[in-house]
């Protein structure tokens, strides 16, 4: 476990960060292998196919896994705070929580998949197959939920190392049975989801016994189940808090989808490379802006403000120092990764996809500082302020398929989210500004 109240925040956040770094560019390695895998040995519609539904899919499982860094936020704060005994309340009723939810969720998701697909236009020729394939992968949300919410309870007391032992190891056996249902079972794009649901279940179950085994202090006694009024609706607020802003982030995705897929099935395929290269090179920035939501909390829970604004600071140099490393990076190895990624050389596909990276990844200056501020922001316990920047960010997608994408085309999706970052980075920073740790804490009666 590591204290984050303590040491040079700089170096602090980025040791803290750097497991989780690892974990999400492996995660993120392994979705690009194994949209490889379908592309190279089933077809390109079958690549298309998964492409088309991602989104669906990243809704839900975008808002489990920042509902549960929601309530993570509370924990690390009493973990700060050295208040082990509300920090085991808080733990319990979270578990209730995030069961309650997946299981909702999973038969929400499971009813109206169909629905969904027909509401973004999905093409036909790839209807059924991407319709089965999020089927499956809205069926094992709760073993999604089972290791998010065991790793982010990890994180929130300080260790990013242990869920990344875990992560890998379910990577390893996700490809594994990629190749196995898909090359050697020929399961096509069902084998893909069964091998991911498969190998969420094993990551999840063997972090919850780790806990249990290992840091039996983060463990509910009998009577740790409830929570304070007080709490619970920290621990409810927060948590809606951070998964509705995912949740409207990816709302917006999925109607900047819908633009997407009336502009033809090329550029379906073409959009569906590009955003794995750009995952892949997004997920370093996200991470350090989750590590400033933890070590910002328990600084919180301490009441070492000072520290707060010095480790804002320092992530924001830290992402900026990280988009010039990447931007090197896309521009020498760019049209090899979408060909690699989508399983085709047709410069149709590679040439808009390769320009959507460069783009975008050259707007990472801007989107550095927003994850930093947002995701610290939510670490002091600011709750209206991740929902209004996403807020702000789907009436910008919304006007994008209205206006951008019609008149623009391809080239009208590629600046939309360049504009969204440089307009949620500004809202951010006056907030911010007007608002700074230590007056916020004043204002809202938050003591250590």
């Amino acid at each position: 476990m590591q204290d984050l109240t303590k040491g040079k925040p700089i170096k602090v956040i980025w040791w803290f960060a750097l497991p989780m770094m690892i974990g999400q560019i492996a995660q993120q390695l392994y979705s690009f292998a194994d949209a490889a895998i379908v592309g190279n040995f089933v077809s390109t519609d079958a690549f298309t196919a998964i492409g088309a539904t991602t989104v669906i899919s990243n809704i839900m499982i975008s808002f489990i896994n920042s509902g549960t860094l929601g309530l993570a936020i509370p924990i690390a704060r009493y973990y700060g705070a050295k208040d082990e005994k509300h920090m085991r309340r808080c733990i319990g009723t979270s578990a209730i929580l995030t069961f309650a939810v997946s299981a909702l969720l999973t038969v929400l998701g499971v009813a109206l998949i169909g629905s969904i697909l027909k509401l973004l236009h999905t093409p036909e020729d790839i209807f059924d197959m991407s319709r089965q394939y999020a089927a499956i992968i809205l069926a094992g949300l709760i073993f999604t939920s089972l290791y998010n919410f065991s790793a982010n309870l990890l994180r929130a007391v300080g260790d990013s190392k242990t869920p990344l032992i875990f992560l890998g190891i379910a990577i390893l056996l996700n490809i594994s049975l990629d190749l196995l249902f898909i090359k050697v079972f020929h399961a096509g794009v069902a084998g893909a989801a069964v091998a991911t649901i498969l190998s969420q279940a094993v990551s999840g179950i063997a972090c919850l016994f780790y806990i249990f085994k290992k840091c039996t202090f983060l463990v509910p006694k009998q009577r740790e189940f409830h929570v304070d009024k007080k709490d619970f609706y920290d621990l409810i607020f927060s948590a809606l808090s951070m998964g509705l802003m995912s949740c409207i982030v990816n709302i917006g995705s999925l109607i900047l989808q819908v633009g997407v897929n009336k502009l033809g099935k090329n550029i379906i395929t073409s959009h569906t490379a590009a955003r794995k290269v750009f995952d892949i090179f997004s997920v370093m920035l996200y991470i350090v802006g989750n590590a400033v939501t933890t070590y910002v909390s328990q600084n919180i829970g301490a009441g070492q403000t000072d520290r707060v604004k010095k480790g804002i600071r320092s992530a924001i140099l830290l992402n900026t120092t990280i988009t010039t490393i990447l931007i090197i990076i896309s521009f020498l190895t760019g049209p090899w990764l979408i060909r690699l990624a989508s399983g085709t050389q047709d410069p149709v596909i590679i040439r808009p996809a390769v320009m959507y990276i460069r783009i975008s990844i050259c707007c990472f200056y801007v989107l550095g500082p927003l994850f930093v501020l947002r995701c610290a922001m939510q670490g002091m316990g600011r709750k209206l302020v991740p929902i209004a920047s996403s807020t702000l960010e789907l009436v910008i997608k919304i006007l994008a398929v209205l206006i951008l994408a019609p008149n623009l085309g391809y080239t009208g999706i590629m600046i939309t989210e360049p504009i969204i970052w440089a307009a949620c980075t500004l809202m951010l920073s006056v907030m911010y500004l007007a608002k700074p740790p230590e007056r916020f804490m004043q204002a809202s009666g938050i003591t250590p």
